[in-house]
């Protein structure tokens, strides 16, 4: 739990002993983390095992292809130096630069604010959903069966794997941002606001049906407005909880099993848009370990 992205990945694997696998698909990590292991460029996947496991799971990491520790990328990419330490302190809802928001799950000092900035890594190729997904299909060809965690970027890379592989018995998502899948013919029109406008994904209905398959739950953090917010930051994650909501009355609405946790809504306040490593992250675990419980994966 000790890092930030902005797009995760974690596979769970079920089998005995249980593994974790956990995909990074991030902008950034969090200050004094390690470094993970490097992923793939293509299709394939280089995942590290975890030096240690609990007796429950052990732990795979790998990078999203194109990006951090799997930035060789077969294709080209440009990177372009960009003064935007504002954008992503407010997108992440740390607060409102330069003040944090009150009772924020972030730590204040200087230095964490510091380190959160430099773990910034941008693209190194374009960003392609398809080869993302197959290499951790791949992955989960690899390792076997297993629970899916997501964050932001990485929860439409996650609607995508849990489709194309049957491997993947649950997929816990915090914070999914992009990619939500809905059945052709079904796809709700375009969310405008003022952090941009969010688009959904039409699938073909049997893809679709795969989501409902398997128990889902997406958690989402605090200081996300009800009503239209003039802060890009906050209003780009009030459309995006919006969505959210809809897609999970698709899902369920065809037979799935998928629950939507907004964490102020259950008491659980200050979160930002990494709250598996806020200063609150112990509360968060014991949440998806609850969930594990839940759906019988938490033992062999």
């Amino acid at each position: 739990m000790g890092r930030r992205f902005t797009g995760i990945m974690r596979m769970y694997s079920i089998r005995s002993p249980q593994t974790h696998a956990v995909f990074r698909s991030s902008s950034c990590t969090a200050p004094g983390s390690s470094r993970s292991a490097g992923g793939a460029h293509r299709t394939d996947v280089k995942a590290s095992r975890a030096s240690s496991c609990d007796g429950d799971f052990c732990v795979y990491l790998i990078d999203q292809p194109r990006r951090g520790g799997a930035g060789r990328s077969t294709l080209p990419g440009s990177i372009t130096a960009t003064a935007d330490d504002q954008y992503w302190f407010a997108l992440f809802r740390l607060g409102i630069w330069p003040d944090f928001f009150p009772g924020v799950q972030f730590p204040r000092d200087a230095e964490s604010l510091n380190q959160f900035f430099r773990q910034m890594t941008p693209d190194t190729g374009p960003f392609d959903a398809g080869v993302i997904a197959d290499a951790v299909v791949a992955l989960f060809d690899r390792i076997g069966p297993g629970v899916l965690v997501t964050h932001s970027q990485g929860g439409g890379l996650g609607w995508i794997t849990a489709i194309r592989s049957r491997n993947v018995r649950a997929v816990v998502s915090y914070e999914p941002g992009t990619g939500f899948t809905f059945p052709e013919g079904e796809v709700p029109p375009p969310m405008p606001g003022s952090g941009g406008t969010l688009e959904a994904v039409g699938v073909p209905i049997r893809d679709f049906l795969q989501l409902t398959k398997i128990p889902i739950v997406l958690y989402y953090g605090d200081n996300i407005p009800e009503q239209v917010s003039v802060n890009p930051g906050q209003d780009a994650w009030r459309v995006r909880l919006a969505m959210a909501r809809l897609w999970v009355e698709a899902v369920n609405g065809k037979g799935g099993h998928v629950r939507l946790v907004h964490l102020p809504d259950i008491g659980i306040r200050g979160n930002t848009h990494f709250p598996f490593s806020d200063l609150n992250n112990t509360g968060i675990a014991d949440l998806l370990s609850g969930f594990l419980t839940e759906s019988g994966l938490d033992a062999d």
